[in-house]
């Protein structure tokens, strides 16, 4: 389940958070072979095997030069950020500049999963915790001897969801349980992201529905500012129709959005705008907040376009923001609700083109036709209770509880209808 890149169905990438596989096996040990594309932080896999969960620490296996890397625990930066929701997204641009100009290289790892477990059947759900910070490619899993691997006890839920968001969206920093309410400390927390107890995943589980959580820590709207992949800041502008996107990995690839249509589309990006300064908030009628509440439009338009039948709930999160963000998410959401078809003003994607296939290869020349016959597709704007006034810092697992089970209710406000193909 996720965005998995299956550009060799032997070896597949791993590049989101959540994403995951689920099996049954015998035996008493289960490791896994990986090749850890690095770029910053502590990287932790996640493991649920017979109900209780782990995380295990993967190195990094780099092959290079000894000034990079050998380890999956980033130098951080000592510096000060400008604000606290993205401290660790600041240090990127020191921990993972590649001067060569080409990608690192890494090799394969081996990580022990759960050893000397009873000799009996097991079930294992295998997830990715953290964002682009790195991909994980998985070579193959390793049992006892004479052990087997079977197919999961439960299917796949048939109800689908995804989330376009940033670092609360992965669940970033969320385990820091002492922080609740607080600052981020300046310390490399990678290690505490845990995109598994995110609002986003919690909600998918309430609701009994598969989730992509296509969501990048620091990643603003728009291309040029937020936090991400800085100096030359990446925003879903140039990610949300990408399977890898990461600039210091390599280079982007499309996403065939044949492979995954969701009913509900979460849109949760505007909280890193701001950086690195809060137009939004300082001049909400000047031509740089104009634009971006047009390219917020243009990004629904290409969703809507894409999922023509998924209803689309537009969100900010609890972390600290100035409101005017949410006054420009609502004046986008009505704006497009009035002309959901109409054109957009740009093209809005890293692989976006006029003619385009949509989810069922039907062209954007051919759209207007599908879409009278179809139910129109609704974007909600949803504002939680402590919407932008609840933390300072990163929301720690109980706020992501807190903001789950309101979503989860809005969703379920929307009837039965929102889930049907």
């Amino acid at each position: 389940m996720g965005r998995i890149d299956l550009t060799d169905p032997t070896r597949p990438v791993w590049v989101y958070p959540y994403t995951q596989v689920s099996f049954r096996f015998t035996g008493t040990s289960l490791s896994v072979t990986v090749v850890n594309h690095w770029n910053y932080g502590d990287t932790k896999l996640g493991v649920v095997i017979d109900g209780v969960q782990t995380a295990v620490r993967i190195p990094s296996g780099f092959i290079g030069a000894n000034d990079m890397p050998n380890s999956s625990t980033s130098e951080g930066t000592d510096a000060a950020p400008a604000t606290a929701v993205e401290a660790d997204d600041a240090a990127q641009a020191d921990v993972a500049a590649d001067t060569s100009g080409t990608a690192p290289t890494y090799g394969p790892v081996t990580v022990t999963l759960a050893d000397r477990l009873p000799d009996i059947e097991h079930e294992v759900t295998l997830f990715k915790r953290q964002d682009g910070m790195h991909y994980l490619e998985v070579l193959d899993y390793r049992l006892d001897a004479g052990a087997t691997i079977l197919p999961p006890a439960t299917p796949e839920p048939t109800r689908r969801i995804e989330v376009f968001g940033d670092s609360v969206s992965c669940g970033e920093r969320n385990e820091a349980s002492l922080y609740v309410g607080r600052l981020d400390p300046a310390a490399d927390l990678s290690g505490y992201s845990n995109a598994w107890y995110s609002y986003a995943a919690i909600t998918a589980r309430n609701l009994g529905a598969q989730l992509h959580d296509t969501s990048q820590g620091g990643i603003s709207l728009l291309d040029g500012i937020g936090w991400f992949a800085g100096p030359d800041y990446v925003g879903q502008e140039s990610a949300w129709d990408c399977i890898q996107y990461n600039p210091a990995l390599g280079e982007s690839k499309p996403w065939d959005f044949s492979r995954y249509t969701p009913h509900v589309v979460v849109v949760a990006i505007g909280q890193n705008d701001a950086h690195p300064d809060d137009f939004m908030a300082s001049d909400y009628d000047g031509e740089r907040a104009r634009h971006w509440r047009t390219r917020y439009v243009d990004f629904l338009k290409s969703l809507h376009a894409r999922y023509p039948k998924a209803v689309i709930v537009c969100l900010t999160t609890v972390l600290q923001h100035d409101p005017a963000w949410d006054r420009a998410i609502d004046e986008a959401v009505r704006a497009f609700n009035a002309a959901p078809d109409a054109p957009v003003s740009a093209a809005y994607g890293k692989f976006a083109e006029s003619d385009a296939p949509v989810a069922d290869g039907t062209t954007n020349d051919e759209i207007g036709a599908v879409r009278d016959a179809a139910t129109p597709a609704v974007a909600h704007h949803f504002l939680f209770t402590r919407n932008g006034s609840a933390t300072p810092g990163h929301p720690r697992v109980a706020e992501h509880e807190e903001m789950a089970r309101e979503l989860t209710a809005f969703i379920e406000s929307l009837g039965e209808g929102v889930w049907q193909d």
